[in-house]
């Protein structure tokens, strides 16, 4: 991997799209994680403008602490990144009060989750349109093409995903090469959704090593026929999230109407 050759290819795409779009810079959300430290760093690489906006809702100390030092880490690296918080637990809360919550505790604490980060993109999105900047997506290809494992019009609702052709284990190459935090190179993946330390490998039950070597046995072509004990297993997780999260993944149906209709 030419990880500095990378790196510069995403900055240049960056700063040439942002140019050609006649907006000022970027606003990404800080989650304490690799990918958005990673995306931030990209961001501030081009000399644009970079907000770096924090929304906790009942969040994990541990993700609050690591998304402080990256955000004052990467202040103190470039004169054009600025920071604000917006504490959105009291709007979480408020919401919880005028919608049915009644149903399957599963059922209602994934449509709760899926809430956070829905409320997180408008607030993005609130800032992008008052300062003139485009929402940075912070989606790695794992994510965003594997498993699905983000929400629609939630952290998957953006204007550009300048890390979406990375694998996890690319993206912390990337991380390693920027001087990210320890902190964050260390921790456990998490989507902050819970407001606890739950990390991604709990929820899907595999890791991203384990998820990108399924992803490669798909491409190739490979069946779960192929696979026995835990390779097979992780298949299995594997092809169920890329099945049921297709939808995606892929353009929005759009029912066609007969031109002998019209």
């Amino acid at each position: 991997m030419q990880t500095e050759k990378i790196v510069n290819h995403i900055v240049d795409w960056l700063k040439d799209y942002a140019t050609k779009a006649g907006v000022n810079g970027f606003v990404v959300g800080i989650s304490g994680g690799i990918d958005s430290a990673v995306t931030s760093t990209l961001c501030a690489k081009t000399g644009l403008d970079v907000l770096c906006i924090e929304m906790p809702i009942h969040q994990a100390s541990s993700h609050v602490s690591r998304a402080h030092e990256h955000i004052a880490q990467l202040k103190g690296r470039f004169s054009n990144v600025k920071e604000t918080r917006v504490d959105l637990t009291p709007v979480f809360e408020e919401f919880k009060t005028e919608v049915n919550l009644e149903g399957k505790d599963a059922t209602v604490n994934m449509a709760l989750a899926n809430t956070r980060a829905r409320l997180r993109m408008t607030t993005l999105y609130y800032h992008a349109g008052l300062l003139g900047l485009l929402v940075a997506g912070t989606g790695n290809k794992v994510e965003d093409f594997g498993v699905g494992f983000y929400t629609k019009y939630g952290d998957g609702g953006v204007d550009l995903s300048p890390i979406a052709d990375l694998l996890k284990s690319e993206v912390y190459n990337i991380g390693n090469f920027l001087d990210v935090p320890e902190s964050i190179m260390k921790a456990a993946p998490s989507d902050g959704l819970f407001g606890d330390a739950r990390s991604d490998e709990d929820q899907i039950g595999a890791s991203y090593p384990e998820l990108e070597w399924a992803m490669q046995m798909k491409d190739e072509g490979k069946t779960i026929a192929d696979f026995e004990g835990r390779q097979r297993e992780v298949f299995e997780i594997f092809t169920r999230y890329n099945t049921s999260n297709k939808h995606k993944m892929i353009p929005i149906p759009i029912c066609e109407i007969p031109k002998d209709l019209k």
